[in-house]
């Protein structure tokens, strides 16, 4: 039988706009969620993060194990996300809609729209020098003249296949990461087996001679590598899994699922982050992308495909889920629009990091102070459908218009939640810069356990502040459903 998602224009015209998806429109591939998650993380941001631990003075198997322990608690929880988004039938940011309020939404809503635009610019941005240099390995041009123009017209060709596969929906972006991640998979084996046993990683390494870290500085270390590409980077991806996970049928396998979803986030952050670490230990202070270029002359070509198709496979996600987060604000605009709007927009960001001289590290605190609220938001919207819905079943009511009776309009329980959170990990982080460096990460030494802070504060205040009345608004709308319906599931529960 055919499917929705294998008739070229049906699902296309079911995303143009926010509305609940048809029983006909949920049967995507389970396998695909495997690949939508392992394309957006085969990034060279990856394996520069990954080598984070090293250049900071850390041993490669104090690298690894916060790399595998973190992802693995990290990308657990986010397997939850995905469920959630299969089991509401919504984006990531309309779930919000009954925990936040309907127009309260707006707060998480337009800070996950505004993030979506920083990475798609700065995934773009990240890979222009790697390129320019792997063009150099192949005689192309001089890699060490400015190469400005040379940088705009690659980052321009690169957002506009990102854009073109963005606007042809999520069978396009489904079809795109099944066909391009597996041989780009096959690269990065290659990449690994040349690195692993040809160029002699000192795989006993400790930290740099005479200056490796101990004690608090060690863990501090540990802990900012941790909030980075361990437990952090899981965190990230929580507000995008519904965007793509409401395509899966709600009669299909939960177990099967989160397990391909996990495993395709996994799979490729912890395997990119080794080969960062790893090659890191050849000389800490070596940046990992100049770094790659040294060591790959011959494998230039296959090495420049992956570096290519990094950036594209992850912001097609980038470029799709903005335009589910501006239709959430009420933005009127169709999906189409708003995925050409985006890439115009990051592609100016980009041209402008292009022509600065040292953008990185003001870039990197930004993100990170940006991306430092989703862990409040999600221990806030786990404690909500976890606990106060956890027997509703019918979720349509996430898409009323504004004034609808069956949401509220701000719940300001959950916004003083989520403000406690958002403080909570400021005053435990501890970023690159002073402005995000919290007084209790400096008295910790440098410790930082801002996403632990945030979680557990904002997911304690939401239980005690709000619980009673999202129960409220649950009761409320299962009793007009039970006047509207008298024999459904409702008011059945209503009676019982």
């Amino acid at each position: 039988m055919t499917t929705t998602e294998d008739r070229a224009g049906g699902l296309q015209d079911l995303e143009e706009d926010l509305r609940p998806l048809p029983a006909s429109g949920r049967n995507a591939r389970i396998s695909g969620q495997f690949w939508i998650w392992a394309g957006a993380n085969i990034a060279p941001i990856n394996w520069v993060l990954g080598a984070l631990g090293v250049t900071m003075g850390l041993g490669l198997w104090d690298t690894m194990t916060v790399l595998v322990l973190g992802n693995l608690v990290g990308m657990a929880v986010f397997g939850f996300f995905v469920l959630l988004g299969q089991r509401t039938g919504a984006t990531g940011m309309v779930i919000g809609r009954a925990v936040f309020g309907r127009r309260g939404n707006y707060l998480p809503t337009a800070v996950q729209a505004i993030v979506v635009v920083g990475w798609c610019a700065v995934n773009t941005w990240i890979v222009l020098d790697l390129v320019v240099a792997l063009l150099g390995k192949l005689g192309i041009l001089d890699p060490h003249a400015g190469n400005t123009a040379v940088k705009i017209v690659v980052a321009a060709l690169v957002m506009a296949v990102q854009v073109a596969v963005s606007l042809a929906g999520y069978r396009a972006i489904a079809a795109f990461e099944r066909w391009t991640v597996p041989p780009t998979l096959a690269v990065l084996a290659l990449m690994s087996v040349f690195a692993w046993f040809f160029l002699h990683i000192d795989w006993g390494y400790a930290g740099p001679a005479g200056g490796a870290l101990t004690g608090t500085a060690r863990i501090s270390a540990m802990s900012i590598v941790m909030t980075a590409i361990g437990i952090g980077w899981g965190i990230t991806w929580f507000t995008y899994a519904g965007d793509y996970a409401r395509f899966v049928s709600p009669t299909a396998s939960r177990r099967k699922l989160y397990g391909a979803s996990v495993a395709g986030q996994i799979i490729p952050v912890v395997w990119l982050g080794l080969l960062g670490a790893t090659l890191a230990t050849k000389n800490g202070s070596v940046d990992p992308g100049q770094l790659i270029v040294e060591n790959y002359g011959g494998l230039a070509i296959p090495v420049l495909l992956l570096v290519l198709h990094g950036p594209v496979a992850t912001n097609v996600l980038n470029i799709y889920s903005f335009s589910m987060a501006a239709q959430t604000l009420d933005i009127r605009a169709g999906r189409r629009p708003l995925t050409v709007a985006v890439g115009a927009v990051a592609l100016v960001a980009c041209v402008f990091f292009i022509l600065q001289d040292d953008i990185a590290g003001v870039l990197d605190a930004w993100l990170a102070g940006l991306v430092g609220w989703v862990a409040p938001w999600a221990a806030i919207v786990l404690v909500h459908y976890g606990v106060i819905e956890r027997k509703v079943t019918s979720f349509d009511h996430l898409f009323d218009a504004v004034g609808s009776r069956r949401l509220p309009d701000v719940r300001w329980r959950a916004i003083l939640a989520f403000a406690v959170g958002v403080v909570f990990t400021w005053l435990f982080m501890d970023g690159s810069v002073g402005a995000l460096r919290g007084p209790l990460s400096l008295r910790l030494h440098g410790i930082d356990l801002s996403w632990l802070a945030g979680a557990l504060s904002a997911g304690a205040v939401y239980a005690l502040l709000a619980a009673a009345d999202g129960r409220q608004w649950v009761r409320r709308r299962e009793s007009a459903a039970a006047l509207a319906h008298p024999g459904s599931a409702a008011a059945e529960r209503l009676q019982a």
